[in-house]
């Protein structure tokens, strides 16, 4: 088995085999220390993970999310609302959530549909071309712009560095590889990256107003808002926290949904039926899982499958496991379009934390598999995919494709 400690392990994608494994022989397995971090525990069954989401007074978010070890000054410097349970959570997550309703990310429609029509022509435009940089980064990217009121002119530098922040084990993303060089310097920052410092100097900008931004975006709605009035310092973190996770994950769906359209045989002739596409996208998103893991902590000894999980323990909840387990899902690591129900964990369902951005995603991968379908024949992989060096946030880093044009 691979040790999922150690990022190298995911550098050739998801080490499905070892998740296997571990849900057949070892649903609650024990890692120990490495790199200068602690041990944790890895829950990978679909049912225990269901379990652990639904009892954050148990198994508790306030002490991090993920599997770095923190001192508690460092975690109130660098938390955000991911990083509370509930009832503090409940507050923040009220602020913000009607932003992210359905009913509001549905009214994007129009707008998603004509930036993905305009990036996917662009893209087809070249015989060959890297599909996440010309199609699955682009169209999260601009949506991100819209959904936070900043200028479009910021957003590559806001994507490159929260690119740096989020793959801040990753050698093409960042200079200050965390497991690689001292990241002592940074370690009031999010992620530990010096990338940090810059977001927080951008958010300053807004806070004084030397940086404007749209009235109608969701950062200008957090800092109007009366009840559970934001500081300065929670601003700021929250602003990093959707820089990175508002692109990243949704780009690498994007990016799996092209993977497999290149890699399983038939995938574009169903979408091209018409008769899934109020399926598949919650179908790739499953089979990405983005999010690898999200970390709880013990709060009191608790017995899982013969062992026992000690108070203060780190816990790892494998969403990427968990959404490929052989007990809950047939063909699990098959795409099937029209799988339904998809009660996939890749958004964190079960529990208080369930993804703000999951409507905006699923919308977002539909209307862009939508465009593409509609032009092509046939998208034919050039050269082998790369993946994100990291066990926390993984997918197809680049991958070259030829299309064949209708």
């Amino acid at each position: 088995m691979k040790n999922l400690a150690d990022h190298d392990s995911f550098v050739d994608g998801v080490p499905h085999d070892t998740f296997a494994q571990m849900r057949a022989d070892h649903p609650v397995h024990w890692t120990e220390a490495h790199g200068g971090q602690k041990g944790f525990w890895s829950l990978t069954r679909y049912a225990d993970i269901m379990a652990a989401q639904k009892e954050p007074t148990v198994f508790s978010s306030a002490q991090g999310i993920r599997i770095e070890d923190q001192s508690r000054e460092e975690y109130l410097a660098r938390r955000t609302f991911q990083e509370t349970d509930p009832p503090e959570h409940t507050v923040t997550r009220r602020a913000v959530n009607p932003v992210f309703a359905k009913p509001v990310v549905a009214q994007f429609e129009p707008l998603i549909r004509d930036l993905a029509c305009d990036i996917v022509a662009e893209a087809l435009r070249q015989p060959e071309f890297d599909a996440v940089d010309k199609i699955a980064k682009r169209l999260p990217m601009l949506m991100l712009g819209r959904i936070l009121g900043v200028p479009d002119a910021d957003l590559d530098w806001l994507v490159d560095r929260g690119d740096a922040l989020i793959g801040n084990t990753d050698p093409d993303f960042t200079n200050t590889v965390i497991d690689k060089v001292d990241t002592q310097a940074y370690r009031m920052m999010p992620f530990r990256s010096p990338a940090g410092v810059e977001l927080y100097d951008y958010a300053e900008e807004i806070l004084n107003g030397a940086r404007g931004i749209d009235e109608t975006g969701i950062l200008a709605r957090v800092l109007r808002a009366e009840d559970g009035a934001i500081t300065g310092q929670e601003f700021k973190n929250f602003f990093c926290l959707l820089v990175a996770a508002g692109n990243d994950t949704t780009r690498y769906s994007i990016a799996m949904a092209l993977h497999l359209l290149t890699q399983q045989n038939g995938l574009l002739e169903t979408l091209q039926s018409g008769e899934v596409w109020e399926t598949c996208a919650d179908e790739f998103i499953r089979l990405a899982s983005p999010t690898l893991h999200f970390r709880r902590t013990a709060t009191r000894d608790v017995e899982m499958h013969g062992q026992t999980i000690r108070t203060g323990d780190k816990v790892l909840m494998w969403f990427v496991s968990g959404s490929r387990d052989e007990a809950v899902f047939d063909d699990p690591h098959l795409a099937r379009l029209d799988r339904s129900p998809n009660r996939h964990l890749a958004f964190g369902q079960g529990g208080p934390h369930v993804c703000l951005g999951m409507w905006l995603a699923k919308l977002e991968l539909k209307c862009v598999l939508q465009e593409l379908a509609a032009r092509i024949t046939r998208l034919e992989v050039v050269d082998s995919p790369t993946w994100t060096r990291s066990n926390f946030i993984c997918g197809v880093k680049s991958l070259t494709a030829r299309p064949s044009l209708k």
